[in-house]
């Protein structure tokens, strides 16, 4: 039997404390097709070798900048495509210079920091032409996959309501120290949206994903519970779909006690749908 080559990923981000990054390496695992060859994995570059070393990468494809990295790969050409799973600003500028050397890019969500910045990037994809993947993981769950078939099908019928939700509850009091929320609740870091840039995406993009819609209208209320934080910790949307659907996005990082139960209902004038993550391999189908 023919051996199947692996892609070759390279990481940036996803050193020692981070999160994202170790589910992003167990991701690409799962069938065997990807190979984790190279990375930078931190700032620091000591802890970007030690965690090299964790991961058993040899200690000439451990880097201290992504500019070397990505430098040294083109020349090489050792590796296929670059995860990049840093902190929201240190999320443009590596995409940047891997497309434009030539590689693949896939990036955890948000694409950049601003709209501008989202337009420039796209550019430089169609220029390139190469690919850029915007992750948002809770896509891939089978339960939800079933849901936006049942509506391609139109086995709902017409969509007339939508409700999503993302509560989250560990940044419900003013002591955490902790290294993910001490640049989330930065706006050099983060970006100008906190609660709502972190998880309401999720909750708008499952929206979309699901039903097949878009959102064409939006009236949102951004609060700052916690005083003292610079970005908003709870927000509530009114949506608006190009279909005349309306729903609502619920997305807190406040409410005391949950973690990362995203939901979504959707009704039609034939039956509905409903999915959370909690209990992720169910899909609660009702009829009229």
């Amino acid at each position: 039997m023919a051996s199947t080559k692996k892609l070759r990923m390279g990481m940036i981000g996803g050193g020692p404390g981070a999160f994202i990054g170790a589910v992003h390496r167990t991701a690409a695992c799962l069938d065997e097709e990807i190979e984790l060859v190279c990375g930078v994995f931190s700032s620091d570059p000591e802890k970007s070798y030690e965690m090299g070393k964790q991961l058993g990468l040899a200690s000439d494809r451990v880097y201290a900048t992504y500019k070397e990295m990505i430098e040294c790969e083109q020349k090489t050409k050792g590796m296929d495509f670059v995860a990049i799973v840093t902190p929201n600003h240190v999320h443009y500028e590596p995409a940047v210079l891997a497309l434009r050397a030539g590689f693949d890019v896939v990036l955890d969500k948000p694409m950049c920091l601003s709209l501008q910045e989202a337009r420039e990037l796209s550019q430089i994809v169609h220029d390139t032409g190469r690919t850029l993947c915007l992750t948002h993981t809770y896509t891939g769950y089978p339960m939800v996959k079933q849901a936006r078939q049942m509506i391609a099908r139109n086995d709902l019928g017409s969509i007339r309501k939508v409700y999503v939700e993302y509560p989250q509850g560990w940044l419900s009091h003013a002591e955490v120290n902790s290294k993910q929320a001490q640049w989330r609740l930065d706006p050099k870091r983060s970006g100008p949206a906190g609660c709502l840039g972190d998880i309401g995406v999720h909750a708008f993009n499952l929206a979309e994903y699901i039903t097949g819609l878009q959102v064409t209208h939006v009236c949102a209320d951004l609060q700052i519970v916690i005083a003292g934080r610079q970005l908003d910790d709870d927000a509530s949307v009114l949506l608006r779909f190009n279909n005349g659907a309306t729903g609502v996005l619920m997305a807190s990082q406040i409410c005391t006690g949950e973690e990362n139960n995203l939901k979504i209902r959707v009704y039609g004038d034939k039956g509905s749908i409903e999915w959370q993550h909690a209990d992720c391999n169910t899909l609660a189908v009702r009829w009229f």
